[in-house]
This record gives structure tokens, C-alpha cells and sequence, in this order.
């Protein structure tokens, strides 16, 4: 399988990956990467030879022996070298922007406030127990959502954009699961959970969910 995917099962960054590869119906090899046990396995000297930067997912195409970090890029590569699947970024330069802009704020904005080395500095820092993680985590994810929601209004049918899949469907449903797991009321985003029960129903998401994969705990 020239495809291997490195990554821990509740990281919505390799979620999203997940998902893309299933979209583009490829298969692929998962690798999993603790990132608690032992310390945190992203920190092995094994695991840093692929990613320095000791975060998850990593992409390995043996095909090109090429290694890819960052889910953004590694999605924009899948989409561009595959044309089989679903096409996530649309042809025209415009809708390609505009999808993105949704992608970006929850890779750029939203997601990296709760991503588990901020949270377990700031629990340190400032001693907060795991409710007080969460809270902060809650605050950052409604506003960020605040904004998608009224974005998505103008925009969503079934999907993000319209009838069709996109990047943009591939980053929210990740990020709605992290906004469930640290206890944020969704029912103020009807428009995002609509396209959340609409997504989650399809098999390319469904099989990528958190609790499907080898290393679920």
C-alpha cells in the first residue's frame, strides 16, 4: 500500500485526512501515533525523522517517496495528484477561495486553541483541571463558529457550498466532533448541523470517524 497515514484517532487534523482519503477513494495504510502514551509518541526520535515539527498527521506516499505534514497541504495534494473521487477544491478560482476562507478559519483559528499541546500548557501554566480546558476551549470554538454560521447561511444547501463535497465539508464535520467532545451546545449553529448529520451519514465520513479507527480507544 503505497499510502501510509501517521496519526492519533481523536486528532481532527488527521480526521480531515481521513475523510480526504476516503473521498478520493484511495486506500491507505494507517500508522498510529500515540500522542499520550510514552510520554507522547510524536516525540520518539523514529517519529521525528518523519515530522520534526512532532504533531500529527504525517503523509507518507511511497509511490514518490514523498512526506508531507499539515492537513491543509496534505489535502490540496491528494486532491490535485487524484483525479478519481470526489474533487474537493471546485474549478473555478473564486469557489476555490471561498472554500478555503472555511477551511482556513477552522485550520488557522479555530482548531489550533484546542489542540492538545496548548491545552495541556495552559492547564499547567495556570493549573486548570480538565473542565477548565474544556471552557477555554468552548469559548474559542463557539467564536470561531459564530462566524461559520453566518457565513454558511448564505452559502450551505446540503454541504458547505451548495449540492456538492468539498475541503470545506472535510474540516467542519472534524471540528463539530471536537465542539461535542468538550461539551459546546451546538443547537445555537442549526446551518452547521444540518451539513454535520448530512456528512456523518455517508460512508467516506462515517468510516473515518474517531471511534472507527485501529487505535480507538
Amino acid at each position: 500500500m503505497s499510502l501510509k497515514l501517521y496519526g492519533y484517532w481523536r486528532s481532527s487534523a488527521t480526521y480531515r485526512v481521513r475523510i480526504a482519503l476516503n473521498l478520493k477513494e484511495l486506500d491507505y495504510e494507517v500508522i498510529p501515533v500515540h500522542l499520550v502514551r510514552d510520554g507522547g509518541q510524536q516525540h520518539s526520535a523514529n517519529y521525528q525523522g518523519l515530522n520534526p515539527a512532532e504533531l500529527v498527521p504525517t503523509l507518507y506516499d511511497d509511490d514518490e517517496d514523498i512526506i508531507l505534514n499539515q492537513s491543509l497541504a496534505i489535502i490540496e495534494y491528494l486532491d490535485e495528484r487524484y483525479q478519481q473521487g470526489v474533487s474537493l477544491l471546485p474549478p473555478h478560482s473564486l469557489e476555490r477561495a471561498r472554500v478555503r476562507t472555511l477551511a482556513y478559519d477552522i485550520a488557522c483559528d479555530i482548531q489550533p486553541l484546542a489542540n492538545l499541546r496548548v491545552m495541556n500548557y495552559i492547564g499547567e501554566q495556570y493549573q486548570l483541571e480538565q473542565q477548565g480546558k474544556f471552557e477555554w476551549a468552548r469559548h474559542w470554538m463557539q467564536k470561531g463558529m459564530q462566524g461559520m454560521e453566518k457565513r454558511l447561511q448564505k452559502s450551505a444547501t446540503d454541504y458547505c457550498f451548495g449540492f456538492d463535497l468539498s475541503m470545506a465539508d472535510v474540516f467542519l464535520i472534524p471540528q463539530v466532533y471536537n465542539a461535542h467532545r468538550v461539551g459546546l451546545d451546538m443547537s445555537q449553529f442549526p446551518v452547521i448541523n444540518r451539513i454535520y448529520q448530512n456528512c456523518i451519514e455517508l460512508p467516506a465520513f462515517a468510516n473515518a470517524a474517531p471511534e472507527k479507527q485501529p487505535d480507538a480507544e
